[in-house]
């Protein structure tokens, strides 16, 4: 085997030690807490004890540093140091959070030292009925010709409730007229849209107006419930509906589509002529975010881009389209609009913990800081790697998928560097890449590990006979690159006889001298 090939071997070797250790590190240090609560639970209710769970006197918790870091903008929980208990600090709206998704987590991360250990504490938040139906308009419009059969039916607005399940809207009941039931037309969606169905003929000469009372209600208990008004007015013949193709759109758009753009062209046809086929497109439901980033155009159903989508606000949107024709007859459609992630932010570098100064004896492997990398993107984008500029005296090593140690990798020396400059520079994997670098200053605490030099190891004097008392015959210098009083040096006469006398009797030293700089 050749010097190369022994010299890679022995490369390879020292490699995969490092990721066996870090490997080892990982999963020595990593563990995991799930709980369940309800949304909207008081301030201060105990949601676990984590000290009891994760196996840890309550001494240790702030012994050894415990701190709970939320991946939200807010700190909905908190730990109870003197007794462990995680309870609930701030006020939890399931549908600020989570929207309509099924299932809604709020992500701890929770971390300890001597030694370093991370956890991750999974808080499931479950859906109460803290929500009313609740109707676009509180009313509706509907004109209907005197010569429509029985049985027609006339869709209406549907009401919308953020809760789940059987918390969210159950059903519908319309009540004012007996020449009017109520029906209900279901989506591929499953979304229920109630109709009124004509169960008399109508007659304008006897009666050309009518109003009911429509009530959505929700599933919970108590029940809640949310009524809207329903005018019929009895006109002349538009027997056709508007219809749109499809009952849901989904459109995919870029978190950095311009301000204009094109969202999707919305197209509905009715069949019948002049003004009752004329259709004007208008929003139905639509949030009070969306509605400051779409417009739709009322003549063409176009729907444009109006402001600056973010996806680390929302990745979707939904949007309920009404179509119009111009005989009060009307359609719904959702366009269902998915925010895709564009790498627009930096990774963040925040130093959870720092040691500003180490003493130089310090061994290998001493922990300077804790570092927490965070990007706000997704996927690809918010994968970040870090490395560092001093790779002979430092390493960063990576404690968690967001975490990162930077400890010392070689002996520290005072004398030869009193401080250093560490940077850090942390990059994700977007196209293109962004990165953040922070500098780090870490300063060197003398050691007393230098002993005293003289100038010269052997001084020869030459003295003449009849000196004065207190008259100085030589000067003797020694130096310590230690500082402060490590470096401070003091003098003495070793003694020793002279003719049975002590050489301390004919001279003496000044232990501490003041030399002339020059």
């Amino acid at each position: 085997m050749t010097d190369t090939s022994r010299n890679r071997k022995k490369q390879w070797q020292q490699i995969y030690q490092v990721f066996s250790f870090i490997f080892f590190f990982i999963t020595d240090t990593y563990g995991q807490l799930q709980y369940s609560v309800h949304e909207e639970m008081k301030k201060g209710s105990v949601v676990g004890n984590v000290a009891k769970d994760l196996g840890l006197s309550v001494d240790e918790l702030a012994n050894r540093k415990f701190q709970v870091l939320s991946q939200t903008n807010k700190q909905y929980f908190s730990v109870n140091l003197e007794n462990g208990d995680l309870f609930v600090s701030d006020r939890i709206d399931r549908e600020t959070l989570c929207g309509n998704k099924p299932n809604c987590f709020i992500n701890l991360e929770a971390v300890i030292e001597n030694p370093l250990t991370f956890y991750t504490i999974t808080i499931e938040i479950q859906d109460m009925n803290d929500n009313s139906p609740i109707f676009a308009d509180k009313y509706f419009e509907v004109e209907i010709s005197e010569v429509t059969s029985p049985g027609a039916r006339f869709a209406l607005g549907n009401a919308q409730d953020p809760d789940l399940g059987s918390n969210s809207i159950q059903s519908y009941t319309l009540t004012g007229n007996e020449n009017f039931g109520l029906g209900e037309r279901i989506t591929t969606d499953g979304i229920k849209y109630p109709e009124i169905i004509m169960e008399k003929s109508l007659d304008r000469e006897k009666q050309s107006y009518y109003e009911l009372i429509l009530t959505a209600l929700d599933g919970g208990n108590p029940q809640k419930s949310s009524t809207a008004t329903v005018r019929i007015i009895v006109q002349d013949f538009n027997d056709k509906l508007p219809m749109f193709n499809q009952d849901t759109y989904h459109v995919r758009l870029h978190e950095d589509a311009a301000i204009g753009s094109l969202v999707i062209h919305l197209n509905a046809t009715d069949e019948d002529e002049g003004s009752n086929a004329e259709i004007a497109y208008s929003f139905s439901h639509i949030s009070d975010n969306a509605r400051q980033l779409f417009t739709i155009d009322s003549l063409n159903g176009d729907i444009k881009v109006i402001g600056n989508l973010d996806y680390e606000i929302s990745d979707s949107y939904e949007l309920t389209v009404v179509a119009k024709d111009g005989g009060g007859h009307v359609t719904h459609c959702k366009v269902s609009v998915q925010v895709i992630d564009v790498n627009d932010n930096a990774p963040d570098i925040l130093m959870k913990s720092f040691s500003e100064t180490i003493p130089e004896d310090s061994p290998p492997g001493t922990v300077v800081s804790l570092l927490n990398i965070r990007d706000l993107d997704s996927g690809m984008n918010s994968e970040v790697v870090c490395h560092i500029s001093d790779t002979l005296a430092f390493q960063l090593i990576p404690s968690s998928s967001t975490y990162y140690k930077l400890v010392t990798a070689a002996s520290m020396d005072r004398e030869r560097y009193p401080s250093y400059n560490v940077t850090i520079q942390c990059m994700d994997g977007g196209s293109p890449p962004l990165s953040t670098n922070k500098t780090i200053q870490l300063n060197i605490s003398d050691v007393n590990d230098n002993a005293p030099v003289f100038e010269k190891m052997k001084y020869i004097l030459y003295i003449g006979e009849k000196n004065q008392p207190g008259a100085s015959i030589h000067n003797v210098r020694a130096s310590d690159p230690d500082g402060d009083e490590n470096g401070k040096i003091s003098y003495s006469i070793l003694n020793s006889n002279v003719d049975d006398i002590p050489v301390t009797s004919y001279i003496s030293i000044n232990p501490f001298p003041t030399f002339d700089a020059t």
